[in-house]
């Protein structure tokens, strides 16, 4: 059995931060079960362009792996009913929603132990289900400006820059799976269940770590470095080469005596202005100038080849592509195929997660209700009857259409 087989989750979630946290869940073997609102047309992930056409696009694919999925209005009483019977077959209720709405839907521990008293209720919402903010939506570039982190990226000379990718969204999805994997530990050690607050503004302001300490303790100011640098050890950044760029990496003074002998120059090891930590970052500017001289003589492919051979912390500032091409990256078996029936063989990357010697599950993302009638009959146990009232009744909204993209209010902890 995959680590995880025992558990089983239900998630409302949508779009990047909930899904890429439960995806870790699902690729580890727990039994995540979607609950999709039919009336928004499912998760607003189905319809991120580009690659997407009709209620399938990679976006979705890459976040909901080996989930199941099932169309569920919570709004109606009937819908409420079908929840209630899976909370009391399920370990956790995972959502990401605007720290308000999990009270207000009624998908906290005191809304639903009377249910299961060992459910585990995770809640990763933007703001967190207190404080001033927690009624505001949450999204991932809202954050790293809030959090102070776009102040911290970029050229000294530039505007406040965006990390390239989702940072916080997907190190709150990762939070919130540590979180909830906690909480179900505790709840089957002493029997009782427990609310998960996660939220992605906790999760920045908690990655702000070292300069956080220096500011909160000294005079220090953390401000943006020229070429990525690091605030404090010299050298440990980026340096443009002949033909591209490189990342070179001394965070041990054995790898800058390596760097000085690597570069033809020896004698800048046991140079007055460069002989510690201390006096690099002091010299930091007068070095920095050096090194980025003797780094334009030769080509990045060349350069790597050299510092690595003496032993010096290094690589290429590659392409997302040259990324995915690296030999490492397929020797890490990094890269992962599902079939899908609309776009045919999909590769995407794997979870970083390794757990035992069984290997990941591999499965494609499900179709919107795609489980519904497997969860309905054999999970939950319902017969034909009942499934009927609960279709006349709203329970599962109006499956046929799904809604365009246009008329749903996208982003992670909205809803």
């Amino acid at each position: 059995m995959r680590p995880l087989e025992d558990v089983r989750i239900i998630a409302i979630e949508q779009y990047g931060a909930g899904p890429f946290g439960s995806l870790h869940l699902a690729d580890l073997g727990a039994d995540v079960i979607k609950i999709e609102d039919p009336s928004s047309g499912g998760d607003v992930g189905r319809y991120v362009v580009p690659l997407q056409d009709g209620e399938d696009s990679l976006f979705f694919e890459a976040f909901n792996r080996n989930k199941r999925s099932i169309s569920l209005d919570l709004s109606t009483s009937g819908g409420r009913r079908v929840f209630e019977d899976l909370v009391r077959n399920s370990d956790a209720v995972y959502s990401n929603l605007r720290g308000d709405v999990p009270s207000k839907l009624g998908i906290t521990y005191d809304a639903l132990k009377h249910l299961n008293p060992k459910i585990v209720c995770c809640s990763l919402s933007g703001f967190g289900m207190s404080g001033p903010r927690s009624a505001q939506p949450g999204y991932d570039y809202l954050l790293q400006g809030i959090a102070g982190w776009m102040d911290l990226t970029g050229e000294p000379s530039g505007p406040p820059t965006k990390s390239g990718l989702s940072v916080v969204d997907y190190s709150g999805g990762l939070v919130a799976a540590i979180a909830l994997l906690s909480g179900l530990h505790a709840a089957r050690r002493d029997g009782v269940g427990m609310d998960c607050d996660v939220s992605l503004f906790d999760t920045a302001i908690s990655m702000l770590t070292y300069p956080a300490a220096w500011a909160l303790n000294s005079d220090f100011v953390p401000e943006r470095t020229h070429h990525s640098a690091h605030p404090s050890i010299v050298p440990f950044q980026a340096f443009p080469s002949e033909d591209g760029w490189l990342v070179v990496a001394c965070a041990k003074e054995k790898f800058w005596a390596r760097l000085a002998d690597a570069i033809g120059r020896p004698e800048l090891a046991v140079d007055a202005r460069f002989n510690s930590f201390a006096t690099r970052r002091a010299n930091r500017e007068e070095l920095t100038d050096i090194l980025e001289a003797a780094f334009r003589s030769d080509t990045t492919v060349s350069w790597i080849e050299k510092l690595t051979a003496a032993g010096v912390p290094c690589g290429p500032v590659n392409t997302v592509r040259e990324a995915l091409a690296d030999p490492h990256t397929l020797a890490r078996n990094m890269l992962v195929e599902t079939e899908h029936p609309r776009f045919g063989t999909i590769t995407q990357v794997a979870t970083a997660a390794r757990v035992g010697s069984l290997p990941p599950a591999r499965g494609r993302a499900p179709a919107r209700d795609e489980d519904g009638p497997e969860i309905l009959r054999n999970l939950l146990g319902y017969p034909e009857t009942r499934i009927r009232e609960l279709r006349e009744s709203g329970a599962f909204g109006e499956h046929s259409s799904a809604v365009s993209p246009a008329v749903i209010e996208t982003g992670d902890a909205n809803v």
